[in-house]
């Protein structure tokens, strides 16, 4: 089958990667030749991009994307000639952290208190509702911790409102939280599902650093939990595809965060950690095919983000049981340039090879 992916980035390389053995074709709608994915694949890149979204069109038998902020007009203009998932619905909640938030609402999900704001007298009314410390959020657009602003003072207002260039935002309350975990999980067309395990994922200035996979001391109750959430939104949603669901471990339950409709950072751990990654449970789900098994190889894994420098990857490279990835991307600062998968037999054999790449970590 001809798999078209909008943006041609790491994410679009690696289901590229994983699609390759199950016989089908990969084409990609980027800007320009020398993006991340331009090598593994027809790569459709002109100045107009309508030119590039109707050769995607014309190649593909069936289309995702890589990022929530596609816009839901160019989804529906596709999806009139071939299937795209995610679909629109999907797309149209994930992108904009209001309607994120009113789902969870509507589906009974434990969400932090928010409210949207428009101008800075709003904000000033948000926080008289929710209280401080707070962080207001553009509503669309951001990630890696962009967009965002933490109040923790009422005279941060003005300067708060102002970051947001006047654009529509929200308002969420802080949560006390113990860590920051994340659920992925696929659901297939004819409504199957797979879950795998939560992991524990640690952050540094907005951008992940750290994964720990499975995330430790997380029992079945808890996971079961988060897998209810999960089936929920994706079935609500009529969801095909990887989906991801990031949490707060609170003492008094999960609280859910965000979601994000697409295959996620926290699942890199799954291409040597898990016996089906979620690059391929993704291509499996929107090609039709049979979902794989999401059971761990090893009972402890780690992901580690490497971050605005390669470093000396020949450290990784030596190794045992650790698998350099990366994603033929210039450096630059705070910008993702790849990642190293390690797994282990043992908590103490994981903590010496986190330690041992140190220098990946800020």
């Amino acid at each position: 089958m001809k798999v078209g992916i909008l943006g041609a980035g790491q994410l679009g390389r690696m289901l590229a990667i994983s699609g390759y053995p199950l016989n089908h074709q990969f084409g990609f709608s980027g800007k320009t030749h020398d993006e991340p994915s331009s090598l593994l694949g027809h790569m459709f890149a002109h100045e107009d991009n309508i030119n590039n979204i109707n050769s995607l069109i014309e190649f593909s038998d069936v289309i995702t994307y890589e990022s929530e902020n596609t816009k839901v007009e160019i989804v529906k203009k596709i999806n009139k000639k071939v299937p795209v998932h995610p679909n629109e619905k999907s797309l149209f909640i994930t992108q904009h952290r209001g309607r994120e938030k009113a789902l969870f609402d509507q589906l009974n999900i434990p969400c932090a208190p928010y409210q949207i704001v428009n101008s800075e007298s709003d904000l000033k009314a948000a926080v008289k509702t929710i209280g401080l410390p707070a962080i207001l959020k553009t509503v669309t657009d951001g990630y890696d911790g962009k967009g965002q602003f933490l109040l923790h003072k009422a005279k941060q207002i003005t300067k708060a409102w102002e970051s947001m260039n006047d654009v529509e935002s929200i308002l969420e309350g802080v949560i006390n939280f113990k860590r920051e975990l994340s659920l992925i999980a696929v659901r297939g067309i004819d409504n199957s599902h797979k879950y795998y395990p939560m992991v524990e994922n640690k952050h540094h200035e907005g951008i992940l650093r750290l994964t720990i996979a499975p995330a430790q001391n997380i029992n079945e109750k808890i996971q079961k939990t988060a897998q209810h959430y999960m089936q929920t939104l994706l079935d609500e949603m009529d969801y095909i595809g990887v989906l991801t669901i990031e949490l707060f471990e609170t003492k008094n339950g999960l609280i859910v965060n965000e979601m994000a409709p697409r295959v996620h950072n926290s699942g890199h751990w799954s291409i040597e950690g898990t016996n089906t990654s979620q690059f391929e449970n993704h291509i499996r789900a929107i090609t039709g095919m049979p979902l794989g098994d999401t059971t761990p190889t090893h009972p402890f894994c780690a992901m580690i983000n490497i971050i605005s420098k390669l470093g000396d990857i020949n450290t990784v490279l030596k190794m045992p049981n650790t698998h350099l990835h990366l994603y033929d991307k210039p450096e630059r600062k705070n910008r993702k340039l790849g990642h190293a998968n390690i797994t282990a037999n043992s908590q103490a054999k994981l903590n010496e090879s986190i330690t041992k790449l140190k220098n990946f970590l800020p």
